[in-house]
């Protein structure tokens, strides 16, 4: 049980389905199978850091579901569903703060500049 779970978490090969592989596993092997990890190192994120951030504040999916817990262990058969939310700014979702008002800003500001040249 437990060399099957390792290998479906993705610390384990499946060729070294053996206890004294398992004996010899780091901590950087678990680290590196954590969501905050796997988001930096597909390109959501410029760093670290900044992948915490972004799970942290729910623009993180895994599958169907967000997941906003940084040390929570993608297995392999979900590495490759992990993207930006659907609600999310980066994800296609309602655009943030800032880009909502220069929004506003321009349609105001072009309405007005259309309405002097007609006069």
């Amino acid at each position: 049980a437990l060399l099957r779970r390792l290998v479906r978490i993705g610390v384990l090969d499946e060729s070294r389905m053996k206890l004294d592989y398992v004996l010899g596993l780091k901590i950087e092997d678990f680290l590196e199978r954590r969501l905050q990890t796997q988001v930096f190192k597909l390109g959501l994120a410029k760093s670290i850091h900044h992948a915490r951030v972004l799970i942290r504040q729910r623009h993180i999916r895994v599958r169907r579901q967000v997941v906003n817990i940084p040390s929570f262990v993608v297995r392999l058969d979900s590495q490759k569903h992990i993207d930006f939310s659907l609600k999310s700014p980066f994800g296609g979702g309602r655009p943030g703060r800032v880009k909502r008002k220069n929004m506003k800003k321009n349609q105001g500001g072009s309405g007005g500049a259309a309405e002097e040249e007609e006069d």
